[in-house]
């Protein structure tokens, strides 16, 4: 089956029905996220270039029309009005990398109405989940104020693929390196690792493991110190790197305890075993919040490497975004349901200083020091140039970066919620008991009534 099976079956149906009632007029939908996750400040723009390779090699195939038909129970020449569609239509979106605000379209895709309405599962999913992840790591690169941050999330994103997307995620926003192999292959992207503490258990002892790993590693090593007793690792670490014949260059990771406490008993060791450069990489279950409490505390921390909940958006792991019909056959549409209401018409978003970002219809007139955010990537099916690159979409988030203003680059901490007491806890134990007393004599009463 193709890429097209990626959808959902009443996408399939619908555009079944769109092409069986002749409905296949322009079709514009806008994707974007209704709002702005807890504690967010703003998102990144990501995940347009798998995006636009999907478009580009769009096409429903005769097994596909077949895995429908079997889904709808339906024969396959029922569905045969959907075998060899396309893509030909136009995609104007947000480049990969720059800041944006909820509300503003990422995307905004015109093409004839069943294949606009095929595509949305797709491109949901790309945009959504690749967004959600760029903005949780740039959030990361921001606590970390400048200190280097790894990636070390391969091993608990959900699946391969994923932790090859967090990889490149992150090093757009900043991330220095990745210990994943196949990322750093792929994108360029420095690949940096150390050991687990099966490295170590596997040895008689830490500085036997450490020699053997250093045989081994040549270059600069981090040694992993906090397996048995971090002091002991901390200063059998510094015996061994300074005996190295590469020089006493390298690092120690902590993985685990207090690390701003460790950090600091570490950093001790080091310095006076003569060992200030040296440097100490933390990991651990580490976030942006986690990052700004030992930045602000002062720990002496070189290196942080940031892996689940970075690659998972722990704390904010979906995004809400949606795809909007918005003009179809050059009528303006709109959507008035509850809190879910929609504005009609094809759009620009125009960025202004201070991120006083302005949405009005495509074609108007710019506001005063506006520039536009949305650009035409994709015309008659067609990329309207190359592929962007990973360099690029760099460029463009460390620019939009620096001109984010304080309050959107804040870490604000979230609340946590409100702990039950003990009094109030035998309280609703108390009501619970007493429903569960009053339902048994409903129910004995209503027994005695109909055995009466």
């Amino acid at each position: 089956m193709s890429e097209a099976m990626t959808t959902d079956l009443y996408e399939a149906t619908m555009a079944l029905s769109y092409l069986r009632e002749g409905m296949t007029g322009p079709a514009t939908f806008d994707l974007y996220a209704r709002g702005l996750p807890p504690e967010r400040g703003f998102l990144v723009a990501a995940g347009l270039e798998p995006a636009l390779d999907f478009l580009s090699g769009f096409r429903v195939e005769p097994e596909d029309v077949a895995a429908f038909a079997a889904a709808m129970h339906r024969p396959s020449e029922d569905l045969e009005p959907l075998l060899g569609l396309g893509f030909d239509g136009e995609v104007r979106a947000v480049p990969e990398g720059r800041i944006v605000l909820a509300g503003e379209p990422l995307l905004e895709l015109t093409a004839p109405l069943p294949q606009a309405q095929l595509v949305e599962t797709y491109l949901m999913g790309q945009l959504s989940h690749q967004t959600t992840i760029a903005s949780k790591a740039a959030r990361c690169v921001l606590a970390a104020e400048g200190r280097p941050v790894v990636d070390f999330s391969l091993r608990r994103t959900h699946g391969p693929w994923a932790g090859m997307q967090s990889a490149r995620l992150s090093a757009m926003t900043g991330f220095t390196a990745t210990s994943n192999v196949a990322a750093a292959a792929a994108y360029g992207i420095e690949a940096s690792g150390t050991m687990a503490h099966a490295y170590i258990e596997a040895f008689p002892d830490e500085e036997t493991a450490f020699r053997a790993f250093a045989r081994t590693h040549p270059g600069p090593v981090t040694f992993l110190v906090d397996t048995y007793d971090t002091a002991t690792g901390v200063a059998t670490a510094a015996r061994v790197l300074r005996e190295l014949e590469s020089g006493p260059s390298g690092a120690i990771r902590l993985d685990s305890g207090d690390l701003g406490e460790q950090a600091v008993r570490a950093r001790k060791i080091l310095d006076a075993a003569g060992l200030p450069e040296v440097r100490i990489v933390a990991s651990g279950g580490l976030d942006e919040y986690a990052l700004e409490e030992l930045v602000h505390a002062g720990a002496p921390i070189d290196v942080f490497a940031v892996g689940t909940r970075m690659g998972v958006s722990a704390d904010a792991a979906a995004l809400d975004t949606a795809y909007k019909l918005v003009d179809y056959d050059g009528t303006p549409v709109m959507k008035l349901s509850s809190a879910k209401a929609t504005a009609p018409g094809t759009k620009q978003v125009w960025r202004r200083p201070g991120y006083a970002d302005v949405i009005g219809e495509r074609g108007e007139l710019p506001p005063n020091g506006g520039t536009p955010l949305l650009e035409t990537v994709m015309r008659e099916g067609r990329r309207t140039g190359a592929p962007d690159t990973l360099d690029r979409a760099r460029r463009r988030f460390a620019t939009d970066l620096a001109g984010l203003p304080p309050h959107a680059r804040r870490i604000r901490h979230p609340v946590p919620p409100r702990p039950a007491t003990s009094a109030g806890l035998a309280g609703l134990a108390g009501r619970v008991r007493h429903r569960i007393e009053h339902r048994l004599a409903a129910d004995g009463e209503a027994a005695a009534r109909q055995a009466a």
